[in-house]
């Protein structure tokens, strides 16, 4: 839908907004709404220089008036509706853009805001940026008992302390992370009026199909994330740090994804075998996002989600010997995964959703299954964003972004997610828990070893 498409900007005299069902992802979310743990996806990008006030909120607004799909709130209605309705709206009701105080803590903060406040459904974009300035550093931000950022490991070079951290918060319900960077990417090429046009995605050569191969069945219930030392007060924890990409032989069959779903495994059998869990399969949910990154990107919750398994006699020796043999079986799984067609969460979401009873009896039915199914439900979540394909690129004075972080929600029962990007040759890992299941200590722990594994995917030859 182009802006000259949205119904809310028709000419003529106003009417009652234009309203849209809720997607299917939509509803299912909205259904599980929790206070202690809100749905939210933190957006992190790290620019040089500083930004002008003004200029950014006439970009960013022009941007939202651009993508117009985002211009949504929830409708009200009574309990006996039979769906959820999005209200398009011609104007944010709110103002998106916010300049929170400078300071010493001002980085932490605005991480920890990310996790614990999310942007109200009811009014219009259902997202914020909050711009922090004078924090381009990555290197010295303090741990808190919500977030912690250590130092970045490797060689990284020096940030420039007069630098700008944009975050933005999505709720989850409305919208995910890739669209929002692509509004993000508009802002910055109308306010820094360069191409800010994504990089054409990589050409992957094409594979003789591979026969169905043994993996443990999805009836089986999957590996939990053993518990570490669990906090007291409710909510997510997060921890980012910046790691060297790993390296990869030319002409391997596998990808820098299947690298980084290797290194999940593996790091959590580890932990797990450290805690002394039961040896079990691992089921990794990896979101898959087949939309375009150009400005006709369709606005909204649009990945689907599959499951990669692993049985625990794999990833119980993973020597140098034996890392291609399981890079080339992930590869062959991931591809296959996904090349098969599926409805976003399942054809049991859809049956689910279906409008033929009042929304809050859908409700309390979808909680109910939720809690039944807890012990099936896939050990954790890998999103990989992989490359950015924006410059982000905000003109001579603010600069390109040379960081980008992304989380993702982590409510029990999986209670961790690991989300990775990659900017300007490096990799920007997030691991996100629930605190009810994981310390601070812990998220450190798990950033040791997932480092440690990741460069044991570095082999030298396909």
């Amino acid at each position: 839908m182009t802006a000259l498409e949205h119904p809310a900007r028709a000419d003529g005299p106003p009417g009652p907004p234009t309203r849209i069902p809720f997607p299917v992802v939509d509803e299912v979310a909205r259904h599980c709404l929790q206070e202690a743990e809100p749905e939210t996806v933190h957006i992190e990008v790290h620019l040089p220089g500083r930004l002008d006030r003004d200029r950014l909120r006439a970009a960013f607004a022009q941007a939202l008036r651009r993508h117009p799909r985002i211009l949504m709130r929830e409708a009200p209605g009574g309990w006996y509706r039979r769906r959820y309705e999005w209200e398009l709206t011609a104007e944010p009701d709110v103002e998106v853009v916010t300049f929170p105080p400078a300071g010493r803590c001002a980085l932490r903060d605005a991480r920890t805001r990310a996790l614990t406040k999310a942007p109200p459904l009811s009014a219009s974009p259902p997202i914020r940026l909050e711009v922090v300035e004078g924090a381009g550093d990555v290197e010295g931000s303090e741990a808190t008992d919500a977030v912690g950022v250590p130092a970045p490991h490797g060689d990284a070079e020096p940030r420039r302390s007069d630098g700008t951290v944009l975050f933005l918060t999505i709720n989850h319900t409305a919208l995910d992370g890739p669209a929002c960077l692509r509004v993000l990417a508009t802002a910055a090429e109308l306010y820094g009026g360069r191409d800010n046009s994504p990089a054409a995605p990589p050409v992957r050569g094409a594979e003789a199909p591979h026969a169905p191969e043994a993996t443990p069945s999805n009836w089986s219930r999957p590996a939990r994330v053993a518990p570490g030392t669990p906090e007291p007060s409710p909510g997510n924890g997060l921890l980012v740090t910046e790691l060297p990409l790993p390296h990869r032989p030319k002409g391997s069959p596998y990808t820098v994804n299947d690298q980084l779903m290797v290194t999940t495994a593996l790091t959590l059998t580890h932990w797990n075998r450290e805690h002394g869990a039961r040896p079990r399969p691992l089921r990794i949910t990896m979101p898959v996002d087949d939309r375009p990154r150009d400005a006709g990107m369709p606005i909204g919750n649009g990945t689907r989600l599959v499951e990669v398994p692993f049985a625990p006699e794999e990833l119980a020796a993973h020597g140098s010997a034996d890392m291609p043999a399981l890079l080339h079986r992930t590869a062959t799984r991931t591809r296959a995964l996904k090349s098969l067609p599926r409805p976003q969460l399942g054809h049991g979401a859809a049956l689910l959703t279906a409008p033929v009873t009042p929304v809050a009896w859908r409700a309390a039915l979808t909680r109910g299954l939720r809690r039944a199914a807890a012990p099936w439900t896939s050990t954790t979540l890998l999103s990989n964003i992989g490359r950015i394909p924006y410059p982000l690129d905000f003109g001579e004075e603010a600069g390109r972004a040379h960081a980008v972080w992304f989380s993702a929600p982590a409510r029990m029962p999986r209670g961790l997610t690991v989300t990775t990007a990659s900017t300007a040759g490096r990799l920007h890992l997030a691991l996100r828990w629930s605190r009810t299941l994981l310390s601070h200590g812990d998220g450190a722990h798990l950033r040791d070893l997932f480092e440690h594994y990741l460069h044991t995917t570095e082999v030298s030859g396909p």
